[in-house]
């Protein structure tokens, strides 16, 4: 293909790395039947790289910066899984030093999702934030952001066996095979839970109602049943609020906030990640597979080597 020339406000980006999400996979294998929205897709939303050009109304000086990028593929037909992308200049947000291409190129979609779950209605200093899947890309990096905004974490895992997974620095685990996971929960919350981060809605109403302190609320990104039963009673008399989260739709301040707020943490050392060695850009089908697969690990595509 021709390489892409950046627009007026857009950067181009020459990528090192592309960040492979589940959001891409489902987009890819058109789960929802939406059928393809352009005759033409290059996947991948998420990556890093080296600005080498810039559009008209864009500071020149930005050339040669090092940058995460996010939102290349959103509601755009050209992502990160190319040598060249272009993105809106302020999706593409400088990479410090200290921050490698790994984990700048993880951050976009699952990172901007966390911030905004746990964020969204307002600080979280002095609260109690119970993350549902906290082993996940969301859920990891949600849980982190919450203990470094002053919260006391809850992170739940599936099984006992995955609980010495979680990091006891940034949350206490608790399984949801224990017999009681709902009293494990309120041992570390007496007056229940201000804000919970929800990966799975459909499996996990009951016990995020049974938690969840007076006047609280449950941000939801995703669930398995696509028509999610709830306890509405106990919901109601609660006054609890549901917020549903769809990342590619977050306003544009939202957006811009938590670009800024991941990458302080990022540059503090705040954010652990597990990233798998990079796959070539080749072997994407393979890469694909993995993030299907359910690895706990990022997946990234090398695209410079």
């Amino acid at each position: 293909m021709a390489a892409p020339g950046p627009g007026p406000g857009d950067v181009r980006v020459r990528v090192a790395l592309s960040g492979v999400n589940p959001g891409d996979t489902k987009k890819r294998s058109d789960w929802l039947g939406f059928g393809m929205p352009f005759p033409r897709i290059v996947p991948h939303s998420d990556g890093s790289g080296v600005i080498d050009a810039v559009g008209e109304g864009v500071d020149r000086g930005r050339v040669g910066r090092r940058v995460w990028v996010y939102g290349a593929q959103s509601y755009r037909p050209f992502g990160t899984s190319a040598q060249l992308t272009v993105v809106p200049a302020d999706q593409a947000v400088d990479l410090p030093d200290e921050v490698s291409d790994a984990l700048g190129a993880c951050l976009g979609i699952p990172g901007i999702t966390a911030h905004r779950a746990v964020f969204a209605d307002g600080p979280v200093d002095g609260k109690v934030v119970l993350v549902q899947g906290v082993l996940g890309a969301v859920g990891s990096l949600a849980a982190q952001l919450a203990r470094r905004g002053g919260a006391t974490v809850i992170g739940t895992v599936r099984r006992s066996g995955d609980v010495d997974h979680v990091d006891p620095a940034v949350a206490h685990a608790v399984a949801l095979d224990d017999p009681d996971p709902a009293d494990a929960i309120r041992a570390h919350a007496p007056d229940g839970v201000h804000r919970t981060i929800e990966v799975a809605l459909s499996d996990n109403a009951d016990l995020d109602a049974a938690v969840a302190a007076f006047g609280g609320v449950i941000a939801a990104y995703a669930t398995r049943d696509e028509l999610p039963a709830i306890p509405f009673w106990p919901m109601l008399f609660a006054n609890l609020t549901i917020r549903l989260l769809g990342s590619d739709d977050f306003p544009l301040a939202a957006k811009q906030q938590a670009a800024a707020d991941l990458t302080a943490a990022a540059r503090e050392g705040a954010l652990a990640i597990p990233i798998a060695a990079p796959v070539l850009l080749g072997r994407i089908a393979e890469a694909h597979d993995r993030v299907d697969a359910g690895t706990r690990e990022r997946v990234l595509l090398s695209i410079t080597s």
